[in-house]
């Protein structure tokens, strides 16, 4: 199509395109057929693929989304090349899956490896930074699960697929509050404990009360607050 044929009147080529009329009796045709195919190579893949996907399986389902969708809107393409696409795509995800069964070490390298975030009410800062999630995003994911402070928290996990499991503390101890630091009527709900420090920035505790110009062991920060418990006050 050249430049000089398009024309903001032409309303026919805007929603009809410049195809007959008789091809969207083929699409419906195509349309069925893609479909078909596509239920075909999920199921074939096997039941993650209608779960959580780990980036193999998301990798593989957006190649056969592009594979399949060309042929079912361009006429002068055939259905055939998207089934053999997805006939590839299919034996290269089994083959993968068996070889994550067969070997840990091309699991690890494929899927990648679950990460431990928080140690005993305590982030780890170095695997924090590794994995590339920002400080206020862990402490959104903690509240969405009903945590306020790390000392309730024994282990704190984003596994390979992208999710979080949170491994409750079954004896909680005073800890950082996860809470935003401009909400002080919600975090004034909580009581504090004046003989137990934490550091601002991972929750590494101290009993020394005066932490001031204190670096912290486990992430260097210089910055100490008092620690909260679940308790509230009445």
């Amino acid at each position: 199509m050249q430049p000089q044929d398009i024309h903001f009147s032409d309303w026919r080529r805007i929603l009809i395109g410049e195809v007959p009329g008789s091809f969207y009796i083929e699409l419906l045709i195509r349309a069925i057929i893609v479909y078909l195919i596509l239920m075909v190579s999920m199921r074939s893949m096997g039941k993650r693929m209608s779960s959580q996907l780990s980036r193999n399986e998301l990798a593989a389902l957006v190649s056969l989304a592009a594979a399949v969708g060309i042929p079912m809107m361009a006429p002068d393409r055939g259905i055939l090349a998207g089934v053999v696409i997805a006939f590839v795509l299919i034996a290269v995800e089994r083959l993968i899956a068996r070889r994550n069964f067969e070997s840990e070490k091309f699991e690890n390298f494929s899927l990648g490896q679950v990460s431990t975030l928080i140690r005993e009410g305590v982030v780890d800062m170095k695997e924090l930074s590794r994995t590339g999630l920002a400080h206020e995003r862990l402490f959104a994911q903690l509240r969405s699960q009903g945590v306020l402070q790390l000392g309730a928290v024994s282990r704190f996990y984003i596994e390979a697929s992208g999710s979080f499991t949170l491994v409750p503390n079954p004896k909680p101890v005073p800890g950082l509050s996860v809470l935003p630091p401009w909400d002080d009527p919600m975090r004034d709900c909580f009581r504090e404990h004046p003989e137990q420090q934490v550091c601002m920035q991972c929750g590494y505790p101290q009993k020394q009360t005066n932490t001031k110009n204190r670096t912290c062991p486990n992430c260097g920060e210089k910055r100490w607050v008092t620690a909260v418990d679940d308790t509230v006050n009445a």
